[in-house]
């Protein structure tokens, strides 16, 4: 199968030796995403809700690219600093998707790139 590197400047350039996202048939991995803002590539900070919010933008900017959807995310993968925040990310996640919910795991990790609070990653199947 053909490898397609996904690429949008709707979502920060990478910031490393990886892409944005990799489609391979009609599966699309999602490289994670942090709330970059995708003009400045500065990190956004201060307001929890507001870098959750990004990093979806950030994801959707990207599954877009990918001639996708929310709708099309069958896995996702969110990365917390806090994990007093996972009530945040399960409110503000019902703004961004409808069910079926796409399979979900919360990890709580102990740093993440640029500081941030809050990363996500996934996989999306496109329709045929």
């Amino acid at each position: 199968m053909t490898r397609q590197t996904i690429h949008t400047p709707h979502a920060p350039e990478a910031i490393g030796a990886y892409s944005q996202a990799i489609r391979v048939g009609q599966t699309v991995y999602l490289s994670g995403q942090i709330p970059l803002n995708p003009e400045t590539m500065t990190l956004l900070s201060g307001d929890i809700d507001a870098e959750i919010r990004r990093v979806l933008d950030n994801l959707k900017a990207v599954v877009q690219a990918a001639g996708g959807t929310f709708e099309d995310i069958v896995k996702l993968n969110v990365y917390l600093t806090d994990l007093a925040h996972f009530s945040r990310v399960n409110e503000i996640m019902g703004d961004y998707f409808t069910e079926p919910y796409p399979a979900r795991a919360a990890v709580g990790v102990a740093a993440l790139p640029r500081g941030a609070r809050v990363e996500m990653d996934g996989v999306l199947v496109l329709p045929d």
